[in-house]
């Protein structure tokens, strides 16, 4: 999971071992799959000179490859800051460390923790926050141009599959939950804010969402 959007149990569950796991695979491989859908999404709307805001974005692999895309400047925005060494290295190493801010905080309660963006992504996120139209409305209000998010599908095998998870959790005595969200919840958020949601991946694990705001209204 790339990013943590929920406080409770985030600095162990998405600790440090996890940070250095994916900053190697993306060093080795690149981006997976899911994640190349999402860029390739927002290189379709033309990202030259954009700004893009990344709530939980983990060690940032997203943000370079939009930046070396042609995006202006991104900001990733965090609850857990297991994963800036490991962003901070990445980003020196592609040559963006001056285009990248990495911030902590959490949209759905600070709503100043991040100005507006031209963009906003939320990558394997969503299912780390309780309040879901909490958090996809707030990612709404701060992006002028777009929203784009993936989250696992529901129905009964994955609320049985999270329902087990959560149980080790608890078993455990960690407190971070999954949740698997209704997609209609976040199309109906994202359609208040002026958005026009529509899915255009369904896979078995990931559904990628993407969400424009019409050209005329764009701000």
């Amino acid at each position: 999971m790339a990013g943590c959007c929920d406080a409770r149990g985030c600095d162990t569950f998405f600790g440090p071992r996890l940070a250095h796991q994916l900053a190697s695979r993306y060093r080795r491989r690149g981006l997976d799959r899911t994640s190349q859908r999402l860029v390739d999404w927002l290189v379709d709307q033309g990202i030259e000179g954009a700004t893009v805001l990344e709530i939980g974005g983990g060690v940032g692999e997203i943000q370079l490859e939009l930046l070396r895309r042609g995006a202006g400047r991104t900001t990733n925005l965090e609850l857990s800051s297991a994963y800036d060494p490991e962003a901070a290295a990445l980003a020196a190493e592609a040559g963006m460390t001056s285009r990248v801010t990495r911030r902590l905080g959490d949209l759905a309660v600070e709503a100043d923790v991040a100005d507006a963006h031209d963009f906003v992504v939320l990558n394997r996120v969503v299912c780390c926050y309780p309040d879901v139209e909490a958090l996809v409305g707030a990612a709404a209000r701060h992006a002028r141009r777009g929203v784009v998010l993936t989250h696992p599908p529901r129905h009964l095998g994955s609320v049985a599959t999270l329902t087990v998870v959560n149980g080790v959790q608890r078993i455990r005595g960690r407190e971070y939950r999954a949740f698997a969200h209704p997609p209609e919840t976040m199309k109906a958020v994202l359609l208040d804010h002026g958005f026009v949601p529509r899915h255009v991946h369904k896979g078995a694990f990931w559904q990628l969402l993407t969400a424009p705001r019409p050209a005329a209204e764009a701000v």
